[in-house]
């Protein structure tokens, strides 16, 4: 099943690994790197549905996030309030859909009130799909899954099973996963999901992340050759 028509990825996940490092190389407090990652996010998402992706996972917050200094997390989710109001304001006029995979302990009342509206203000929308991973980890993921399916009672688990209880099951998994910063690994991000993704890695920190960027990316995705196992 090898891909010969070198297409351009319908989905990509994407690890934004670098916004201290961008901060700390400009003498600048950590949170001026995540405010300009927030902007990195905007000009990501213009790029991907020019270039006709279909579906982006963005890997927002983590599960192992929780264990930054309190101020760090209090600046993100403040950031991720203002961007979900941002996106609750231009989502339709860009017809945008907005997904969220993750678990819901510990996010703030109101993120997750925001979080609720805009999810369903945008489920019928037709053009980019952006899901963002907030609260998320993969192996949290698997799990949920798996206990989906002993509630249900089925004794024979299949690998189809388990992918139709992921957070997202009508997303098809992603053809090309990037991180910046300079990082190769995947820090519990899309594990089930990535068994055959291409990964690209990058020393450009996420706040330097743009429409040239992503386009090298999937330039080099499609000059490679997938064979899914086969020869």
């Amino acid at each position: 099943m090898e891909d010969k028509n070198n297409a351009i990825p319908r989905h990509i996940g994407i690890i934004m690994d670098g916004n201290g490092r961008w901060a700390a190389q400009r003498a600048l407090p950590r949170s001026a790197g995540h405010r300009e990652g927030a902007r990195a996010v905007q000009r990501t998402l213009q790029a991907a549905e020019a270039m006709g992706i279909k579906y982006l996972t963005l890997y927002a917050f983590s599960t192992e996030n929780w264990t930054r200094p309190r101020e760090e997390i209090s600046t993100l989710m403040e950031l991720l309030e203002k961007t979900l109001t941002e996106y609750q304001k231009s989502a339709n006029k860009k017809n945008w859909r907005i997904l969220i995979s993750g678990e819901r302990d510990r996010l703030p009342a109101a993120i997750l009130a925001k979080m609720d509206s805009l999810v369903q203000a945008t489920a019928q929308n037709k053009g980019l799909t952006i899901n963002l991973a907030l609260n998320y980890g993969a192996r949290q993921e698997i799990t949920h899954a798996v206990n989906r399916l002993l509630k249900e009672g089925i004794q024979t688990i299949t690998p189809q099973d388990i992918s139709l209880r992921l957070y997202q099951p009508e997303i098809p998994d992603p053809e090309l996963i990037i991180r910046t910063s300079g990082e190769e690994r995947l820090s519990n991000f899309l594990l089930w999901q990535a068994a055959y993704s291409e990964f690209y890695f990058t020393e450009v920190l996420w706040p330097d992340f743009n429409a040239a960027e992503l386009q090298k990316a999937v330039a080099d995705y499609r000059a490679r050759r997938r064979r899914f196992g086969g020869i």
